[in-house]
């Protein structure tokens, strides 16, 4: 999918970019796979923003992603390659050879028309769905279960895949996009290949209306704010931060700062992002 640029003709238009969408091969979703997005405008039930910078946006209808995979052993063919609004990867229409309709994440390599299925004996190919213990080492895969028969929490977004390292007893050691090592239960499901639209994280918004279109709203930097705002405000003409550590809004460490809490999934972690 390569990246499309356009002639400059504002100054907005100079660096925006966009999707050919050429891997694309059907505009209209299929209607019994639609589900209707409630806009909350980052609201809560008492009507209070509790998530800032959201609202607006284009209307949009959720797609039905199977992520599950459980339709065992029944073989489906690939009927059609979709635009998802709702994420960054494509997605692939799956005709059922019982008569069923599915989506599932488009990944590179599968064609309209090839087959998949989602079995412990099928073959390594692009939109198969197996047991990590059934999977080779060093394959690429993706949509993967974190807990068994939950369906795959990670690595679903464009360009994204993660290889098969290891196997050591009940469990099986994955390389994730971001560098991490991971320790999954070898009976967890995963789909092969790479998710397709690779070029996705090269596009450049361009302005700010695109942003608007998508829902995110404007972020107002902390140093332009009055001190009752953010610790960062105030201060005669353009002020420094002023302070040891940079701050969020609610005086908690910012900028830098670590914030990933304690989960208990992290013993799981064999080697942490970003270490040598």
């Amino acid at each position: 999918m390569p990246v499309k640029q356009y002639k400059p003709i504002t100054p907005a238009r100079r660096y925006y970019t966009g999707s050919t969408f050429e891997e694309v091969t059907k505009s209209t979703p299929e209607k019994k796979l639609l589900k209707p997005i409630k806009r909350q405008g980052g609201r809560n039930n008492a009507g209070r923003i509790s998530v800032r910078h959201q609202g607006g946006g284009h209307k949009k209808q959720y797609r039905i992603i199977d992520f599950k995979r459980d339709k065992i052993g029944i073989p489906g063919k690939c009927a059609a390659i979709e635009y998802d609004p709702n994420r960054s990867a494509r997605i692939a229409l799956i005709h059922y050879a019982d008569g069923e309709k599915r989506y599932i994440l488009w990944p590179i390599g599968l064609k309209v028309g090839a087959t998949v299925i989602s079995d412990a004996g099928a073959d390594i190919q692009p939109g198969n769905c197996l047991p990590l213990q059934n999977i080779p080492l060093g394959t690429v895969v993706h949509n993967v279960e974190m807990k068994l028969g939950k369906g795959g929490q990670i690595v679903r977004s464009a360009g994204n895949g993660a290889q098969l390292m290891a196997k050591e007893g009940k469990y099986a050691q994955l390389r994730l996009p971001s560098g991490e090592v991971r320790s999954i239960l070898i009976a967890c499901k995963a789909t092969i290949g790479q998710i397709g639209n690779v070029e996705h994280e090269n596009l450049s918004v361009g302005k700010a209306g695109r942003s608007r279109w998508k829902g995110i709203r404007p972020g107002v930097r902390g140093v332009v704010m009055n001190p009752r705002d953010h610790p960062h405000g105030g201060g005669e003409g353009k002020a420094p931060v002023g302070r040891k550590t940079p701050m969020s809004k609610w005086g908690k460490p910012a900028h830098g700062a670590k914030t990933r809490g304690r989960k208990l999934s992290d013993k799981y972690i064999v080697r942490r992002r970003g270490s040598k």
